[in-house]
């Protein structure tokens, strides 16, 4: 949590020795001093000096205009200042020669944010896809992926929809990133920072009510037990339903986290959390001719009674760091998680055609346990004039993963029909169905060990130019059995990963930088499931990323970053046209764009975030008979902006001074396909949302969010042809929090 003092935006506590007014003096005996404004601290107006200040002094003086000091920390409002997520150090982000994105606790309570899909849509370079309706589907540079998803630095890749009741902050981190976070991650990584005990006193509550029976509370509470101990207790409860008809969640989380240090040397951390989302899995409605077809947004296309998800999540989190007094630090993380998945769709399964749509039925289920332990010796020296910040590390890791498909058959029809045609007068339906195994669904039991070693320096090479060069070896041996032909595969592979960035500034406030960095997926897959025997020998996917951009802090609380990029996706393995038994390796696409973002505050009281981006995002050779060379890659709208602002404003109604603020944001994105075939386009949308905020008393806060105050139709994601989602129709959340 950010600790502040002094006045702020959203106002903060005075600190007792850096709060004397522009015009309160502070004196010292016999010395004459001019004004003077320390690095990073700010100057404090319009405070009255503590009652002790005046009559310090008796010699003439001539005083200093008093100082604010702030205790910053990484976030401030809506602007980040420093990570550790990409670079493994505590960098500040003008200094990372790479795109950081970073969507704040601020930002995502403003936006009432309920989602990773809300704060992607608020990240230059991301988007998002369906995921089949039942798990989050980032895009990234054009590269849709499960695989890029972390939590405090640590893979949580497994397939389910994530909450932020217990994140502190999103980072996104855009182009491969191999060297950081090993296989995976093709056009980027999402890591989610979590709120732990940090001796800081919290004690909040907080309910939510709105449209479509949005019902959901949250509760955290935190505190030092003594200089040594601390703990916090994060939980959430939602119970809600959907404007899409028979659709429902119920979702729930409970995390506990303790800290103990010893001075400002040793810190351990311990923290759990379960975690369980159910929901009806909902893949939207099919296409016509081209385009998604003209229904209400509420129609379900299927039987939502019978499509149902639930995912049920608990992880364990260790934490130790200790300094050593030669500026050397060590650090152990180790997760362990077990994520229990099962989902089943009733859905669309083509287009309409005349007056009626075809329906499939499947389900699967998915078992993972994930074992990870990473190991830094994180040191700061000098060789000469060259200042190092120097990173060797280790990462062991274990994935045993179980996956089970079931095809369903509509037995009224047939004992093996496995399509319905259903009329779109009457889309939702009510048929019998049995779910069994066909002699092509999966059954797989896989085994993934990943050894890594690493090491990056990053080092000053002039007072204004800075170079980050990095490389990582990694095995991963994978074990896959196929429990419905017995067959055995056994596949290592062995890669090494660099990544290179050089950081140059013109003036202090200003950062230029081009980079490289690569990353590869293995062909075991995302989820350990897709080995064959024709592709178990195939080397790994690569996606291997150029990169040039500027960041510029406009002023302390504003920054404004730009990036250039091209990201190539090869080793795609596709049908050889002359021989169907045999894959070849092809380029797979090529991705360029610009993006640009901005962030922070414009004055004390305007506060803004968003940004823009241009993707050109092509198939880059032919793959089939329907994916062209040439194709744009589905899922990525060539233009994407969004601006979030927000204004507080102190109106005066006699002695009563209510704090009020207000916002407004605009999405927009252009049209996109749903298909790597580009046989159906998802038209453009433009969705406007505003906010209200009262601070009541300094316990009671209340907000009001409008979401699609213009009512757009639109569709902001899709899987397939055919799997097309519909955006939610205006909408109202009001919430309540309470702080004790």
């Amino acid at each position: 949590m950010t600790k502040r003092v002094a006045a702020g935006a959203h106002g903060h506590r005075w600190h007792p020795w850096g709060a004397l007014a522009g015009g309160a003096m502070l004196a010292l005996p016999g010395m004459v001093l001019p004004g003077v404004v320390l690095p990073g601290v700010a100057l404090a107006q319009g405070t009255a000096p503590p009652p002790q200040a005046a009559p310090m002094l008796a010699e003439p003086t001539l005083a200093l205009p008093t100082l604010s000091v702030i205790d910053q920390g990484p976030v401030d409002g809506y602007q980040a200042l420093r990570s550790r997520t990409a670079t493994r150090t505590d960098t500040p982000l003008r200094d990372v020669p790479q795109s950081v994105n970073v969507i704040t606790q601020q930002a995502m309570r403003d936006l009432s944010m309920q989602s990773l899909q809300d704060v992607l849509r608020y990240v230059p370079g991301a988007g998002y896809a369906q995921g089949e309706g039942n798990r989050d589907n980032p895009v990234l540079r054009g590269q849709a992926t499960n695989a890029s998803l972390f939590v405090d630095g640590l893979r949580d890749d497994a397939q389910y929809y994530r909450d932020i009741y217990n994140i502190d902050r999103v980072e996104t981190l855009l182009g491969p990133s191999a060297m950081i976070f090993g296989r995976g991650g093709a056009g980027g990584v999402v890591n989610r920072v979590t709120r732990q005990a940090d001796w800081t006193q919290v004690r909040e509550a907080r309910v939510q009510a709105g449209s479509f029976g949005n019902r959901r509370a949250s509760l955290d509470v935190g505190d030092a037990i003594d200089d040594n101990f601390a703990y916090r207790l994060l939980g959430m409860y939602e119970d809600s339903d959907s404007f899409r008809n028979g659709v429902h969640l119920r979702r729930h989380g409970f995390n506990p986290s303790f800290a103990w240090r010893d001075g400002n040397a040793t810190t351990l951390r311990l923290s759990y959390e379960n975690f369980r989302d159910e929901r009806n899995a909902d893949r939207g409605i099919p296409s016509l001719n081209g385009r998604p077809f003209q229904t209400g947004a509420g129609n379900f296309f299927g039987d939502p009674r019978l499509s149902t998800t639930h995912a049920n999540v608990n992880a364990l989190n260790l934490f130790a760091e200790h300094s050593f007094e030669n500026n050397l630090t060590l650090r152990n993380q180790f997760r362990f998680a077990s994520y229990d998945k099962q989902y089943q769709n009733v859905y669309a399964s083509g287009p309409v055609s005349g007056t009626t749509y075809p329906v499939g039925a499947y389900n699967n289920a998915q078992r993972r346990d994930n074992f990870y332990n990473q190991t830094d010796l994180v040191a700061r020296l000098d060789t000469g004039p060259l200042r190092h910040d120097l990173v060797a590390g280790m990462e062991l890791g274990r994935q045993v993963t179980d996956n089970v498909r079931m095809t369903g058959y509509f037995t009224a029809l047939g004992a093996n029909a496995t399509t319905y045609t259903a009329s779109v007068f009457s889309p939702r339906i009510n048929q019998p169905i049995t779910f069994r195994p066909s002699a092509t669904d999966a059954n797989n039991h896989g085994v993934a060990d990943t050894f890594a070693l690493y090491v990056q320096d990053q080092v000053q090479l002039l007072p204004n130019v800075q170079l980050l060069a990095g490389l990582r070896y990694e095995n991963f041996n994978t074990d896959f059995l196929n429990n419905r032909t017995q067959d055995r595969f056994r596949v290592s592979d062995s890669v090494v990963s660099p990544r290179l960035g050089l950081v140059y500034k013109p003036v202090e406030p200003v950062s230029l930088y081009a980079s490289f960095s690569t990353s590869y997926l293995p062909r075991a897959g995302e989820q350990l499931a897709s080995l064959t025997l024709t592709n178990a020998a195939l080397k790994p996917e690569r996606f291997t990323n150029y990169e040039v951009g500027a960041k510029w802090d406009i002023r302390p609380a504003l920054s404004l970053t730009a990036a250039l990029f091209q990201l190539d996706r090869t080793n795609v393995a596709v049908t050889d046209p002359a021989n169907v038994t045999r894959l070849i390796l092809l380029d797979g696409t090529r991705t360029r764009g610009f993006e640009l973002g901005l962030r922070g505050r414009i004055t004390a009281a305007w506060s803004v975030m968003g940004g823009y981006t241009y993707s050109d995002s092509v198939i880059s050779a032919d793959q089939s008979a329907t994916i062209r060379k040439g194709n744009a890659t589905p899922f990525v709208s060539r233009n994407a902006f969004s601006l979030w602002n927000r204004y507080d404003f102190t109106p005066q109604f006699g002695s009563y001074q209510p704090k009020l603020g207000v916002g407004l944001g605009v999405i927009h994105q252009s049209a996109y396909f749903a298909a790597t075939d580009n046989s159906v386009r998802i038209p453009s949308f433009t969705r406007l949302d505003a906010a209200a905020y009262w601070d009541i008393t300094p316990q009671y806060s209340a907000q009001l969010n409008f979401e699609n105050l213009a009512g757009a139709k639109y569709y902001p994601v899709a899987d397939g042809n055919n799997n097309i989602s519909p955006g939610a129709p205006f909408a109202v959340r009001a919430a309540l929090t309470v702080r004790f």
